[in-house]
């Protein structure tokens, strides 16, 4: 801009360039995030069985298209839209007929998918994207009326793991947040500060089967109540370190992975009410389904699937389901050499009553 005789320049700001042939940070990784202008790259990462920054690799499509069998002029929808791999493969089977109401609780995400569907040609006339959890599914039921498919992809998109501003990974310094929608409730940082010894020590046991869980709740409280910073990602994975201390140190690497993981993934169901979001889902989806209406969801650890196993059985013998899968259905060995985050993944599926 101009001011009388003198000039004032914006400084031109340098995008940060990989360093050397690996990057290791998300925002060195500026390739990954642009998929349609670096596509050799995209599919180099892809083939040594990783998932590019900034995206998602769905899982299972071909086994859920298989089963929900979409014809165009049909009525869905996404519980979980993520990245929108499922949501696209499901819109191509509409053929332009049709529609597929698609909901997400993370604002960030879900504007950025919508934009990317759009410039494919999936506008508003035949996806509907609603920012509010899948326990409301009645609600978009009444709005829409009763669907021909359903599905619910139960894992974390990851984009959000692997974005540390997102605090979803122990594997990066971040905050520790987990929020699924950033703008609302609290974080897991606020949440520990507030939660007590046998609290927590039932928290991982239920939501993680944490085999270590009375150690490292001792540690972490104790921590917290000593007044240390318990704020980040890495604060909390250096904290189950020192309560794993006494494994002998041979297994001590592979044990702190393990438990990180799973102490972040309790923390993560507790704070954005997971299970309860579950139970709702899976109490509404008879009536949100239309006779001979299908659904598949897909599970990521023990409690969700056997929480969706259960319901299903349920409403089996009460007549409201008229078929069920009797096995789960897993991804192939090729699909989980490509996507190593496909290996926990089980597959369940209903027909509802005609």
């Amino acid at each position: 801009m101009e001011d009388g005789n003198r000039k004032t320049l914006t400084p031109h700001k340098r995008r940060v360039r990989y360093k050397g042939t690996h990057p290791r940070s998300y925002q060195e990784r500026y390739k990954e995030h642009q998929p349609e202008k670096y596509g050799a790259t995209i599919e180099r990462v892809i083939s040594k069985g990783s998932t590019p920054a900034g995206m998602h690799i769905s899982i299972c499509v071909d086994e859920i298209l298989d089963f929900l069998q979409i014809r165009p002029d049909q009525k869905g929808l996404d519980c979980t839209l993520g990245y929108g791999g499922h949501c696209r493969r499901m819109l191509e089977c509409l053929e332009g007929r049709g529609h597929i109401y698609a909901l997400d609780v993370d604002p960030l995400e879900s504007a950025k998918t919508g934009a990317r569907l759009a410039g494919l040609g999936f506008g508003p006339e035949i996806l509907t994207i609603r920012q509010m959890n899948f326990a409301d599914i009645d609600q978009v039921a009444a709005e829409a009326g009763a669907f021909d498919f359903i599905l619910a992809d139960l894992g974390v998109s990851s984009m959000q793991i692997d974005n540390p501003e997102r605090g979803f990974s122990y594997k990066y310094e971040g905050p520790l947040d987990l929020r699924m929608n950033p703008q609302k409730g609290i974080t897991a940082a606020q949440r520990l500060k507030s939660i007590s010894q046998e609290e927590l020590e039932g928290m991982l046991l239920e939501n993680a089967d944490e085999p270590y869980a009375d150690r490292i709740a001792a540690g972490l409280v104790k921590a917290i109540r000593r007044g240390e910073p318990v704020d980040t990602t890495i604060q909390v994975r250096d904290l189950i370190w020192k309560a794993l201390a006494f494994l002998p140190e041979a297994d001590q690497k592979e044990a702190v992975k393990k438990s990180c993981a799973r102490v972040f993934q309790a923390l993560r169901i507790d704070i954005n009410h997971e299970f309860e979001a579950l139970y709702s889902l899976l109490e509404k989806l008879p009536d949100a389904l239309a006779p001979g209406g299908r659904v598949a969801i897909l599970t990521f650890h023990s409690g969700e699937d056997r929480l969706v196993k259960r319901s299903f059985k349920e409403y089996y013998r009460a007549g409201l389901y008229s078929q069920i899968a009797t096995d789960v259905i897993r991804p192939s060995a090729q699909e989980c050499a490509r996507n190593t985050r496909a290996k926990s993944a089980k597959l369940r599926w209903a027909v509802r009553e005609s």
